[in-house]
């Protein structure tokens, strides 16, 4: 037995460092060239990617970077894959590697200039390369736009179950009410609606005025989450999860009850006001406000409360004012998820917030891992394009999902990425080969 862990040991090392060494030329390129790279990679296949994919006798191009064609089709699986190395993997590689003096020199003058208009400059790179990237195929768009709003749901979750050190299973309730309430507050004031009547505010406004609604909706999911936070913070544990698991069959009850937002049918209708720029702008005020209020001494005090309340309460925090302002806060990002969703489906109902949302959300944020900004968005990112990709599996994809995440919890009991902050600065700041350790493994 000594004999196989050391041979295993030895392998794991050999692996360890032969990716070392594969990486090591590109670690010297910064984040905007990769930026760059991307970019270019994406406008490769915006120009040429359907010539390239009927070269190499794909139908069509490629909607998720070929994993649908192969499952669909195994026999194209080479073609599909050396699709995505002509079209994005070699290119990016390449203009990151060679470009990197130059992006170099680039992100330390825009540091130097204005942190804060470097994370301008390479949000706006990003966003042109995924709204480039999505428009492409009506179907990338409703992916890209249906994990945003996931990564919003994580984050908000994270803040509870994560920062704080509960378990609630009431997100899918503070969706429900914020879908509905930014729902009715647009089909109510700029919509001709046969529930509603005639609109009571010119229909051109409504665009404009579609962040109050959300934020309506958000404020509609605090007020729900106050009314059960109130006597719920007396109890700990799995009384919390029980209390909280039953508000969410409560809201779902109710709406099903409620024939002016059409009950058990849905409510349909309303206008296509999220797009993309819409929901992933409200997606990174989400990830800038919540990443600064865990980071915050607010969001200390949360640390302390979760480690020992006891002790948080003898060193003067407010343990109760501060785990209910840590709950409305997550209940409106959950609201403003919610309303987002709605109108990017344009129809919501309420089996849409039922165990199986519950369920989603739950895997999407221990899947990424606990008191991490980063790790809830890789959680909800990786859930939503892993879920995606499997979609031709059809039943089978609900085996190979659970299997993922039982290895998961297997090796990475805490999540991928656990316990650590979002440093925006760090992520940009220029590399170089003197800043990068050569005696670090990759698997660290």
């Amino acid at each position: 037995m000594t004999a196989i862990n050391s041979k295993l040991s030895t392998g794991k090392k050999d692996v360890s460092l032969f990716l070392q060494k594969l990486w090591e030329p590109f670690s010297v390129s910064p984040m905007l060239g990769w930026l760059i790279g991307v970019l270019i990679a994406v406008l490769l296949e915006y120009t040429v990617g359907l010539y390239v994919a009927r070269m190499l006798g794909l139908p069509k191009i490629p909607v998720l970077f070929g994993v649908l064609i192969m499952l669909e089709t195994p026999i194209l699986f080479p073609s599909a894959v050396l699709y995505v190395l002509i079209i994005f993997i070699i290119p990016i590689a390449l203009i990151a590697r060679f470009t990197a003096p130059l992006t170099n020199t680039l992100a330390g003058k825009l540091i130097d200039v204005q942190p804060w208009l470097a994370v301008l400059v390479h949000l706006g790179l990003f966003y042109a390369a995924l709204h480039l990237w999505a428009e492409i195929n009506d179907y990338r768009v409703l992916v890209v736009r249906l994990t945003l709003i996931s990564i919003i749901l994580t984050l908000s979750l994270n803040v509870v179950n994560g920062y704080m050190g509960e378990f609630s299973c009431s997100h899918p309730g503070f969706m429900a009410l914020g879908a509905y309430g930014a729902s009715v507050f647009t089909l109510f004031l700029f919509v001709d609606d046969r529930t509603f009547g005639e609109a009571l505010l010119p229909a051109q406004l409504g665009f404009l005025m579609f962040p109050l609604g959300l934020v309506f909706g958000g404020a509609i999911a605090a007020l729900g989450a106050l009314i059960i936070a109130i006597p719920s913070f007396r109890t700990r544990g799995d009384y919390l999860a029980i209390i909280s698991l039953a508000f969410m069959f409560i809201v779902k009850s109710l709406i099903e009850n409620l024939e002016f937002v059409g009950g058990p049918r849905g409510l349909g209708g309303q206008p296509d006001w999220a797009n993309l720029p819409t929901v992933f702008a409200w997606t990174v005020i989400c990830i800038w406000v919540t990443n600064n209020f865990v980071k915050s001494t607010f969001g200390k005090a949360l640390n302390a409360v979760r480690d020992d309340e006891v002790a948080a309460d003898a060193m003067t925090v407010n343990t109760r004012q501060t785990k209910m302002v840590a709950f409305l806060f997550a209940a409106f990002w959950a609201g403003v998820a919610g309303g987002l969703f709605a109108h990017v489906l344009r129809y919501v109902n309420p089996g849409s917030f039922g165990l199986q949302k519950l369920a989603e959300i739950l895997a999407m944020l221990y899947f990424g891992g606990l008191n991490s900004v980063v790790g809830s968005i890789v959680g909800a990112v990786s859930f939503n394009l892993v879920s995606e990709a499997l979609r031709p599996l059809e039943i089978l994809k609900w085996i190979i999902i659970p299997v993922i995440f039982i290895l998961v919890m297997i090796f990475r009991p805490t999540g991928l990425i656990a316990f650590t902050e979002l440093n925006v600065i760090n992520i940009i700041r220029p590399k170089n080969k003197a800043a990068v350790p050569q005696n670090v493994e990759v698997s660290q």
